[in-house]
């Protein structure tokens, strides 16, 4: 045997300790593997859409103006809530109007940012009423329908409403206006409770300078003019033919025209004059001179607007279509359907025609 020391053999990590390490070696890959799958589903949910809440827990804040025009579905109303975020997602906005089982009506109105759908199906449906003061003005009213309206939706006596509407410079429209006939922009509205008469009557009254001045029109008296003629647009004209009634009107206001001699000869101002609703004047009527409204006597527009224009009538007084016709006659008062001529003769040939639906419809031409 030899003198020389035996060295020891070395040994490995025990079982014991291997398996731990390969326990903690299957958490660390877990933990990575879990926060990769959160960190990558948060990337991932807005391009998937799942980051899109469904509704706002309301009431909301602010005030929006929504406007639903004539024929408009709930889907696109609801594309227009979810953009201007007065609810949270179209979609389950639509199966909250859906189950509310209401139609849907044009009109302009009042909301908040970050309504709940079900308050925003409310306003929508008008199930708000008792909660707000409501008020419906359609095209063509005149000044005192207009403030009947007003009265009945939000309980302001109809005197106290036209002293304000008889003082019209306080609410900023043109000078020569008499009082806020003209002015008063049709549609529905909805004011909080206890929203004063002068505030009403001011929104109204906003809404009629606004769409002048989106049209080009900011001088203070060609405004007056131009809700003048969007007025008689408005009593004249079935909605399809305003362009083409406004520029007859104004194709017989140029100073040149010898045809009718800058007499627009509309018996929608006459009657307005003589304080009456009617299809038909008389020849005595026709040549009074005293009636300011009287366009067959008295060259030029009339005294004032003879009621309320909507927007597509005031656009067409803004921006006339660009014709040669010098008269128009409705020749069938269901349809609203318009004929325009050059001549007298061509004119009379439809006047004859709405005569003959007179006939064949007794009682409607009154």
């Amino acid at each position: 045997m030899s003198g020389a020391a035996r060295i020891p053999t070395a040994k490995g990590p025990s079982k014991k300790v291997r398996r731990r390490r390969r326990f903690l070696a299957l958490v660390l890959s877990l933990t990575v593997f879990i926060v990769a799958i959160v960190v990558g589903a948060q990337f991932l949910k807005p391009l998937l859409g799942g980051d899109t809440v469904a509704d706002y827990p309301g009431p909301g804040t602010g005030e929006v103006t929504v406007t639903v025009p004539p024929g408009a579905g709930p889907k696109s109303v609801a594309s227009d809530l979810q953009s201007k975020q007065v609810i949270a997602n179209a979609d389950s906005f639509l199966k909250q109007f859906a189950a509310a089982g209401g139609a849907l009506n044009p009109g302009t109105f009042t909301m908040r940012k970050e309504m709940n759908n079900s308050d925003a199906v409310s306003v929508l449906l008008n199930k708000d009423q008792g909660k707000v003061m409501y008020v419906a003005l359609k095209a063509g009213m005149r000044i005192n329908e207009s403030l009947q309206a007003i009265s009945e939706g939000t309980g302001v006596s109809v005197p106290e409403l036209k002293a304000l509407s008889d003082s019209p410079g306080q609410f900023g429209v043109p000078a020569k206006s008499k009082n806020l006939e003209g002015f008063l922009f049709p549609g529905e509205y909805r004011f909080p409770l206890g929203t004063s008469a002068k505030d009403v009557l001011a929104k109204l009254v906003t809404s009629t300078l606004d769409e002048l001045k989106a049209q080009g029109v900011t001088d203070p008296a060609k405004q007056y003019d131009v809700i003048t003629v969007a007025s008689i647009v408005q009593a004249e004209g079935g909605q399809a033919e305003y362009g083409d009634v406004a520029g007859a009107i104004y194709n017989r206001l140029k100073p040149n025209n010898t045809e009718t001699s800058g007499l627009i000869q509309s018996d929608a101002t006459v009657t307005y004059g003589l304080g009456i609703r009617s299809f038909h004047i008389d020849e005595d009527q026709k040549r009074d001179k005293s009636n300011p409204y009287n366009t067959y006597a008295n060259p030029g527009l009339p005294a004032g607007p003879i009621g309320s224009p909507g927007k597509t009538a005031i656009d067409a007084a803004a921006k006339p279509k660009n014709n040669e016709y010098l008269y128009w006659v409705t020749i069938n008062l269901d349809t609203k359907e318009t004929k325009f001529s050059k001549t007298l003769a061509e004119h009379n040939g439809y006047v004859a025609k709405y005569n003959a639906w007179c006939e064949a419809n007794p009682g409607r031409c009154v």
